[in-house]
C-alpha cells in the first residue's frame, strides 16, 4: 500500500464490484482500486454448487447478519445472509439466472423520469456480459463473462410437480428472461461445467488480475468516505478510509468513489460517512454533511413460503442423504460426472403465475426443491418431501437498514418488516391457497402428497397469514435502501445515472451506488443478474465521463 492514489475506488468485491473492476481497469492508463472486507474466494465450498450450505452462517463467507423481531413474524428475527469474500453475494448465492419482468423496468423509467432504464433500453446491457448455452440470439448473448447453463440434472418428483403446475393452469416455459417469465420450468444457473459461476471468476479471473493498473485489497474494511466541501460549497468524494487489520489507511481518488457495498452495506457507509437521516447520524454523534432522510429507507426483500409435502413411492435428497451409501454416490457423481445433488442449486424448479385471478401479471415465484428442512443448516427431515416455496414478488411491505453506532464494525439495524401491510398478508393466504391447489392435482396423485407445513387444517385468511408469518424466511434479495430517483424526490438517494445527491438539488461529486440498493422497486425474481445490468450501465457513464 506504497501509492494509494487512485483514479477509481470501488469499495465491495461483490456483484457490481467485480464488473466494474474489469471494465474501469480496461483503459491502462486508469489506476483502479478494488476493496473487499471478506476474503479471496478461495474456499473450496464456493465453486461445489451445493456449497451454499456450508457458505451461509460460516464467517469465512457470510456477513452473518440478522434482522430485527418482526410483528409480521409473529416475533421472530431471522438470519440475513450476506457475501463477505471475493464474489460477494454472487459466491454463496443460489446461481440462478433471473431478469425479472420488462414491466419493472419500465416502472423504474417512470419513477426516475429516464427512459433509459426501460426493459427495452435495459436489454442490450443484460446481452453485453451474457455467455449463453444455446447462444445469442434477439433476447440473450454469446461470448460474454457471465456464464448461463442448464442445470446437470432432473428429479420424477419435480417434473410431477410442473405438470401439476400446468394442470393447475400454469403454462410450461424453457426461458423465464424474455420480458414475461409467467410460466413453470427449471431455472438456469451461473455454472460452468458443474461448477459455481461467480463473478470473480467472471470479471477478475484472469483479465483484471493481468493488468498493471489494477489493484485489490482484501479483508480490508471501509470505515467511511472522505467528503470534503469544496471552495464552491459543493461536496466532492475525494476518498475512502480502509482498516487492513493493522492500520487506518486512507485511499484517494481523483475522479470517482464507487460504492458497491450492497444493500446493507451501502446505506451504512453512507450513514458512517455523514450522508444519510441528519437525526440518526447526530444521534451517534456523526456530523451530518448531506441531509438524505431515504438512505436506509426503502428496504424490500422476497419472503419465501415454505410449505412441506410428505410423499411416497419417489426418490427425494431426504431419503438419498440420510445414508452413507446414498452420500457416497452423490460424491461419486460429482466427482466423476460434475452433475447429481452436489451440483444442484437450491432450487431447481420455477414457476412465476398469479396469486388470484384477479392480478394482472404474475406476482409471485415459487422455488421447489426435492427435499424438505427445518431451515437452511438444518437437517434435513428423515421422511421423504418436496419443498413449494413462494414468494411475493412485489411486496408492498417496507423496512429499513440504519447504523446502531459510529462504529464501522457494528452491524447495522435491519428491519424488513415483513407482512407488515394488508396486501401483503392476503397475498401470502392466497399464495398457501395457489401451492395446496397445485398439489391437488392428478400429475402429483401417485405420490401421495401429504401438507406438512403448514397443515391443511388451517384455512382462514387469518389462519394462513399467521402460519405464514411462522414459516417464511427471506430468500436473500434485499433491496432498494439508496434508491433513485427523479431531483425533486425527496426520498431518492441517488439520481437516475446513480450519483448521489446533495440535498440541494445537485450531486455529491466524485460518487455513485451501484449495486440492489439504487432499486426503487425490487424485481420480480432473483435479483443478482440485475445487478450486473446496473453495473454495466454504470461502468459506461464512468468511462463516457466523470464530472470533475
Amino acid at each position: 500500500m506504497t501509492d494509494t492514489t487512485f483514479d477509481y475506488i470501488i469499495v465491495g468485491a461483490g456483484t457490481a464490484g467485480c464488473l466494474l473492476a474489469n471494465r474501469l481497469s480496461a483503459n491502462a492508463s486508469k489506476r483502479v482500486l478494488l476493496i473487499e472486507a471478506g476474503r479471496k474466494d478461495d474456499y473450496h465450498w464456493i465453486h461445489i454448487p451445493v456449497g451454499y450450505l456450508y457458505c451461509i452462517g460460516n464467517p469465512r463467507t457470510d456477513w452473518l447478519y440478522t434482522t430485527e423481531p418482526a410483528a409480521g413474524l409473529n416475533g421472530r428475527s431471522l438470519r440475513y445472509p450476506r457475501g463477505k469474500v471475493l464474489g460477494g453475494c454472487s459466491s454463496i448465492n443460489g446461481m440462478i439466472y433471473m431478469r425479472g419482468q420488462s414491466r419493472d423496468y419500465d416502472h423504474w423509467a417512470e419513477v426516475t423520469g429516464d427512459a433509459r432504464w426501460r426493459w427495452d433500453s435495459s436489454l442490450p446491457y443484460f446481452k453485453r456480459h451474457e455467455d449463453h448455452y444455446k447462444g445469442g440470439d434477439a433476447l440473450h448473448g454469446a461470448g460474454g463473462e457471465w456464464r448461463i447453463e442448464k442445470q446437470r440434472l432432473r428429479w420424477d418428483i419435480l417434473d410431477a410437480f410442473a405438470q401439476a403446475a400446468v394442470q393447475a393452469g400454469i403454462p410450461a416455459t424453457e426461458d423465464f428472461n424474455r420480458g414475461s417469465n409467467e410460466g413453470v420450468g427449471y431455472f438456469e444457473v451461473n455454472q460452468k461445467s458443474g461448477w459455481r459461476w461467480n463473478t470473480a471468476k467472471a470479471f477478475l479471473r484472469p483479465t483484471c488480475y493481468g493488468r498493471a493498473n489494477f489493484e485489490m485489497w482484501t479483508s480490508a474494511q471501509v470505515s467511511k468516505l472522505r467528503i470534503d466541501t469544496l471552495p464552491n460549497g459543493q461536496q466532492r468524494c475525494t476518498g475512502v478510509e480502509v482498516w487492513n487489520g493493522r492500520e487506518m489507511v486512507t485511499a484517494h481518488a481523483t475522479q470517482s468513489v464507487v460504492l458497491t457495498a450492497g444493500a446493507i452495506g451501502s446505506p451504512q457507509l453512507l450513514q458512517l460517512s455523514g450522508i444519510g437521516p441528519s437525526a440518526l447520524m447526530q444521534q451517534h454523534g456523526i456530523t451530518p454533511k448531506v441531509d438524505l432522510p431515504g438512505v436506509g429507507a426503502n428496504l424490500q426483500d422476497h419472503l419465501q413460503i415454505r410449505a412441506v409435502f410428505k410423499v411416497k413411492g419417489v426418490k427425494t435428497l431426504n431419503t438419498l442423504a440420510n445414508s452413507w451409501w446414498g452420500k457416497a454416490a452423490i460424491g461419486l457423481e460429482y466427482l466423476f460426472k460434475q452433475s447429481g445433488p452436489m451440483s444442484m442449486a437450491p432450487s431447481q424448479l420455477g414457476a412465476f403465475t398469479r396469486s388470484d385471478p384477479s392480478q394482472p401479471w404474475p406476482n409471485v415465484e415459487y422455488h421447489v426443491q426435492p427435499l424438505s428442512l427445518d431451515a437452511f443448516g438444518e437437517p434435513l427431515h428423515p421422511f421423504p418431501a418436496f419443498t413449494a416455496s413462494v414468494c411475493n414478488l412485489n411486496p408492498t411491505s417496507r423496512g429499513t437498514v440504519n447504523i446502531q453506532s459510529a462504529d464501522f464494525s457494528q452491524a447495522p439495524q435491519i428491519a424488513p418488516n415483513y407482512l407488515s401491510t394488508d396486501a401483503d398478508r392476503q397475498v401470502a393466504a392466497d399464495s398457501l391457497r395457489l401451492t395446496r391447489r397445485i398439489a391437488a392435482q392428478p400429475a402429483l396423485a401417485p405420490y401421495q402428497p401429504e401438507e406438512c407445513k403448514p397443515g391443511t387444517q388451517f384455512q382462514s385468511d387469518a389462519d394462513l397469514a399467521r402460519l405464514a408469518g411462522d414459516i417464511g424466511t427471506t430468500i436473500f434479495h434485499p433491496v432498494g435502501t439508496a434508491r433513485m430517483g427523479r431531483l425533486d424526490d425527496t426520498q431518492a438517494v441517488v439520481d437516475p445515472e446513480l450519483r448521489v445527491r446533495d440535498g440541494r438539488g445537485g450531486v455529491v461529486q466524485g460518487l455513485r451506488v451501484v449495486d440492489a440498493s439504487v432499486m426503487p422497486t425490487i424485481t420480480s425474481g432473483n435479483t443478482n443478474s440485475p445487478v450486473l445490468m446496473l453495473a454495466e450501465k454504470a461502468a459506461e457513464w464512468l468511462i463516457l465521463g466523470e464530472t470533475p
